[in-house]
């Protein structure tokens, strides 16, 4: 009898070694995943991508593809809205194009090191390596953390990250506020370390041929390069005579745009509601409200925010020309004043100037440019070139508004 509850003991002893064995702490899996990234030369990812930001939700397909050293291709479709951007990076510089408009708008940025991706595998396991105070759980298949969110973007605070316990491939990823609420979503159905691709995949020619233009011409895209000049707002603008990358239709009308924005630029005054002074873009708005030549501004679908702060409300929205292209205005005012600013770039291409902030906006890259005094977030979504610019917007709430623009079902 007595041997038998020794041999008893004996066993359970064993078993627990065994399991213990099995099993594996945060400390080793973050060693594991330190050496996964560092040996890593591809991977290629597929799966959905969900925005929880203003009065719907957003949902985009997303293929990513990465080969080292720098090497990146983010598709990210909108199915619904008929929407596809592909944000790319290789020997040029970092692009995001729009096939079905036929643009390519170019970054002068070091994209993504300088700020990260929820789609990025890199991203990810940074955020983990990086934070001594991750969280560590397990379930049936998943290593799950809960770490800081490390997006330049302060509406994000922290996310759980799904690793498969296997291959430590990313199975699903969840965002939050600072109120815990879950901002983005994604979840992948398919990931595959060590992929081989093709020399076009990375290449600006050929993923702009991936996709038809709205057009129907086979003509070469309009690219806007960061050494063009620039405009009143710090940005740049391909509205620059002689400029070999963008194609303006009506240059002289582009010129007298320009000077016309010029010259006010200078003569800014405080509105006549008592407000902070008027945005550069508000006074280039009323100094050029008038129908483009030639083509008409409720050929815009006008994009508004569905997500607006506490105490703001819409003051007024006005057609305007702005560098000679059609565009919409809308003013706010309230606890916050501010404006956006609308077009949509056809034979002329705008871009982003390289000199700001670059901030993350889930479904594109954004650039926050300016001081104390005033700032510009910029942006492009499916071909439109949006402008937020306030003196009084904490740059959060300009990240939430920005999130949340979406086509106006009115007009």
């Amino acid at each position: 009898m007595r041997r038998m509850t020794w041999a008893a003991a004996i066993l359970l002893v064993f078993s627990l070694v065994l399991s213990a064995c099995g099993k594996k702490d945060a400390e080793s899996v973050v060693k594991e995943l330190d050496k996964v990234v560092s040996n890593m030369e591809s991977y290629q990812g597929t799966g959905t991508m969900k925005l929880h930001t203003g009065q719907q939700e957003l949902t985009y397909d997303v293929e990513v593809s990465y080969q080292k050293p720098h090497y990146y291709r983010i598709k990210l479709t909108n199915a619904e809205k008929d929407i596809t951007q592909i944000v790319l990076r290789n020997d040029d510089g970092v692009f995001v194009l729009t096939p079905r408009l036929n643009k390519v708008f170019r970054f002068q940025s070091d994209w993504p090191q300088n700020q990260g991706q929820v789609y990025l595998y890199q991203t990810l396991i940074q955020s983990i390596l990086l934070d001594n105070s991750r969280q560590f759980a397990v379930d049936d298949k998943s290593y799950v953390f809960d770490v800081m969110a490390n997006y330049n973007n302060g509406t994000l605070a922290r996310q759980k990250i799904w690793l498969n316990k296997s291959d430590y491939k990313p199975v699903h990823v969840e965002v939050s506020d600072a109120n815990a609420a879950v901002m983005v979503q994604v979840d992948f159905s398919n990931f595959e370390f060590g992929p081989s691709f093709d020399k076009t995949t990375f290449e600006t020619e050929a993923n702009m041929k991936s996709s038809p233009s709205s057009t129907g011409t086979s003509d070469q895209a309009t690219i806007a390069d960061p050494d063009q000049s620039k405009d009143i707002n710090g940005s740049t603008n391909a509205n620059a005579e002689g400029s070999k990358d963008a194609v303006t239709p009506d240059k002289s009308t582009d010129a007298k745009g320009d000077s016309q924005a010029d010259s006010k630029a200078d003569d800014k005054a405080t509105g006549e509601d008592g407000k902070n002074a008027t945005t550069e873009d508000e006074e280039d708005a009323d100094d050029t409200a008038a129908q483009p030549q030639g083509e008409s501004a409720s050929e815009l679908q006008v994009m508004v925010p569905t997500d607006l702060p506490e105490g703001v409300t819409l003051r007024d929205s006005m057609d305007i020309v702005f560098g000679g292209l059609p565009g919409v205005v809308s003013r706010y005012t309230g606890t916050y004043d501010f404006s956006i600013l609308q077009t949509q770039p056809k034979d002329m291409a705008a871009t982003y100037g390289g000199e700001g902030k670059f901030l993350d906006l889930g479904f594109t890259i954004a650039e926050l440019t300016g001081g104390d005094d005033q700032k510009t977030l910029t942006w492009i979504v499916d071909g439109n070139e949006l402008r937020l610019s306030s003196a009084t917007l904490p740059e959060t709430e300009m990240i939430r508004i920005a999130q949340s623009v979406q086509v106006d079902p009115t007009k």
